[in-house]
């Protein structure tokens, strides 16, 4: 069987697919690997564009394993099966009157890719995926299944809440969630100059924001996200198809092709694209308003860098495309996330700006990534895990100051590199 990842840029040819629906079956599965010599990788949607999830040993699909096991509506308590997608997790929490504080902007992922790569949203209190954590279930190199919370283990769960898959096999995630809430969606287009002089003061003022730039133009789409009382009132459904559908999705799929022919018009495309953005308000249960609909294929680098480092950032990324003589057809994507606790959170100890620059599919991407990433490297970034970067353990153990907490602890859980492939030997040492 061969493999591929959701962009198209990772390929593996595992020597055994494995498709468990039980925690005995990955269990038995990790053992029977151990005994054969081979690594363990469990994949989900694909939808990391690193080589994070590759093996050539044996592959644990666990697209089987993804049951809701319990909701306590009264606690916010919520554990699922790490094989559950991100959309059908919202799906059930909304049965059970309940929803994640926060979550980004794509519900494909499983929970156990979204947990491992430290996936995030945008929020000025609220962190991402790794900050909901109350408690894990894994399955350890040596087949044993382990609980881990604030309580038990607490050191394997202290640094199992962005793992990497270096650690074990997800097994089962509590969350906690909380009562289901609307948002009221405020997104319009601004200048950008206008945007990055306000910049701290729409973050303050405002539970979620983020904004998008297209290369080339002086414009931003800006997006506010807050709390709201007052009952739903989607976008009417022919608003949501121009908008969502036919715009964002299929003429945007139709530039990027035409730009990706010939790269020379591309600012102009981007031009006519930022003049055609129009503001709406609407208002919505949370994962409608979270999530976005996303079906253009592309390649993604994305960095956390120290929020107050945005604005100069920012300066010099905006005039980089014609600097480097590389015009580039896809936004720009800037959010925000308070600090965390977690070591290899990229929100780990300080607030943090994310910054995510793309490349269609298809589309050379390596000149404006190194380029990109040299400038995130000047103010010690953070790359997202499941995201293009170059970085190795070397350098990462200078930007996270509990990252030998981390390697302590794989070392005894998994001192065989049973778990291992060779992005994990990159980023964290052999």
């Amino acid at each position: 069987m061969t493999w591929s990842n959701w962009a198209g840029n990772q390929v593996m040819e595992p020597a055994r697919v494995l498709r468990p629906t039980t925690v005995d079956e990955i269990a038995a599965a990790v053992k029977q690997a151990a005994a054969d010599g081979l690594t363990v990788k469990p994949i989900g949607s694909g939808h990391s564009f690193t080589a994070i999830g590759l093996t050539d040993g044996v592959l644990l699909d666990l697209s089987g394993y993804d049951r809701l096991l319990s909701a306590d509506a009264g606690t916010g308590l919520v554990t699922v099966e790490a094989g559950l997608t991100l959309h059908r997790l919202n799906a059930l929490l909304h049965e059970h009157g309940l929803g994640l504080t926060n979550m980004g902007d794509v519900d494909a992922q499983t929970v156990s890719g979204a947990v491992s790569t430290g996936t995030h949203g945008t929020g000025r209190d609220s962190a991402g995926f790794a900050a909901q954590i109350a408690g894990l279930e894994i399955v350890l190199a040596d087949g044993s299944v382990v609980q881990c919370s604030r309580t038990e283990r607490p050191e394997l769960f202290d640094v199992a809440r962005v793992g990497l898959g270096a650690l074990g096999v997800l097994s089962t995630v509590t969350f906690q969630a909380e009562k289901a809430f609307t948002l009221v969606a405020d997104e319009r287009p601004m200048p950008l100059d206008e945007v990055l002089d306000g910049f701290f003061d729409l973050v303050r003022d405002n539970e979620h924001f983020e904004f998008y730039w297209f290369p080339h133009t002086e414009v931003a789409l800006t997006k506010r996200n807050n709390r709201t009382d007052e009952p739903v009132s989607p976008l009417s459904k022919a608003r949501a198809f121009v908008d969502d559908e036919l715009l964002s999705n299929g003429l945007f799929e139709l530039t990027c092709r035409l730009g990706n022919r010939m790269p020379a018009i591309i600012p102009k495309l981007n031009r006519a694209a930022s003049t055609a953005l129009t503001a709406r308000t609407y208002r919505d249960v949370a994962p409608k308003v979270f999530v976005s609909s996303r079906r253009v294929r592309f390649r993604e680098m994305e960095y956390a860098i120290p929020r107050a480092e945005l604005p100069a950032v920012f300066a010099e990324l905006r005039t980089l495309p014609e600097r480097i003589g590389e015009p580039v057809s896809f936004p720009v994507e800037v959010r925000v996330a308070p600090p965390d606790d977690v070591p290899l959170s990229t929100g780990s100890g300080r607030e943090s700006a994310y910054v995510a620059v793309h490349m269609y599919k298809g589309t050379p991407y390596d000149r404006y990534f190194t380029a990109v990433e040299r400038l995130f490297q000047q103010v010690e970034g953070r790359p997202h895990w499941g995201k293009l970067h170059t970085l190795d353990a070397s350098v990462l153990r200078t930007r996270y100051p509990r990252f030998d907490d981390f390697v302590a602890v794989r070392n005894r859980v998994d001192p065989e590199r049973r778990f291992g492939n060779a992005y994990l030997e990159r980023v964290l040492g052999g």
